[in-house]
């Protein structure tokens, strides 16, 4: 079920997660993450005791129903996504142009003055467009800077191109970025014909989620991969989904997507703001639709290895 993460990512396309990991991977720098937040407490309320299956019925049927969502083909989502505080752009445009004057080595001097600028601390937003199309093909482009960052994944191999960092080559995707793109779970997201496609899921309890009492659930693909999707226990919307976790600072941390504001588009539920965190991290970046079409029609061209 695309909502992505992804991303970017990324979003989950299981949900939305795909959508944002994916964003986060074209239009943030690896050291500028995301961050939790502190836990906002549940509703005192008691939620009605399910089943996992219970559960996952009900979110289905809240995201459109089945039905809906195996008569979608392809979606296209636009928008804009944050890319940061106006300072770390600025700064890596810096660093990008003291690189090119010295042969791509700037002296440690300029590198230093490069990264010591002061510059407006405005939050910058860019404009994307996320395409997606069945099996699992995605193409995410950004633009930043009057070039444009393209990633795709063509439902077995993946490229990206970042010419604002200066590589105007494709460069293949790394291990960890395929195994991730490679398990979002396509349109569908995880949760759809979960039993057919070897998943399992078991409720893992109760935790709020911005305030309101959500049912945690444990998805293990039939790959061995494990996410924890939350479903609302008012609306059955999943409004959080777990990302992979990503490598800093030496060691490796959880990644979190909310999914808010969600919209029917063409008979399915489409989340419209989408925001990620990466835990022990104090800024988050948010993915804002704009617009939203459901069945475009996409050439496979697309999808192939970008300037190819």
């Amino acid at each position: 079920m695309i909502g992505p993460r992804q991303i970017f990512m990324a979003a989950a396309l299981g949900a939305s997660s795909s959508l944002m990991m994916a964003s986060l991977a074209l239009a943030t720098d690896p050291g500028t993450a995301a961050a939790s937040k502190p836990p906002v407490a549940a509703s005192a309320q008691a939620v009605p005791k399910l089943a996992a299956a219970q559960i996952v019925e009900k979110n289905v049927a809240a995201r459109g129903g089945a039905t809906a969502w195996k008569a979608v083909q392809s979606i296209q989502l636009a928008g804009k996504i944050d890319a940061g505080r106006g300072d770390s752009l600025a700064r890596a445009k810096k660093l990008v142009n003291v690189g090119k004057k010295a042969g791509s080595k700037g002296t440690s001097a300029e590198i230093v003055a490069a990264n010591d600028a002061e510059v407006p601390a405005k939050e910058i937003q860019l404009p994307f467009t996320l395409d997606v199309k069945r099996p699992n093909k995605t193409r995410m482009e950004v633009v930043f800077d009057g070039k444009t960052a393209v990633q795709v994944f063509d439902g077995q191999r993946g490229w990206k191109l970042r010419p604002f960092l200066n590589r105007n080559d494709a460069e293949p995707f790394t291990a960890d970025e395929l195994k991730a793109e490679a398990s979002r779970g396509g349109l569908d997201g995880p949760l759809i014909d979960y039993a057919a496609k070897g998943t399992k899921v078991v409720l893992d309890g109760v935790e709020p989620v911005e305030g309101q009492p959500a049912y945690k659930l444990k998805v293990t693909q039939k790959s061995g991969v494990v996410q924890h999707v939350w479903v609302d226990a008012k609306t059955f919307l999943d409004v959080k989904v777990e990302g992979s976790p990503k490598h800093m600072d030496g060691k490796m941390h959880p990644v979190y997507t909310y999914q808010r504001d969600f919209r029917s588009v063409q008979g399915v539920m489409i989340p419209f703001l989408v925001e990620t965190l990466v835990d022990g991290y104090t800024e988050t970046h948010k993915l804002q639709v704009e617009k939203a079409v459901v069945n475009p029609k996409f050439d496979d061209a697309l999808f192939s290895k970008p300037g190819a």
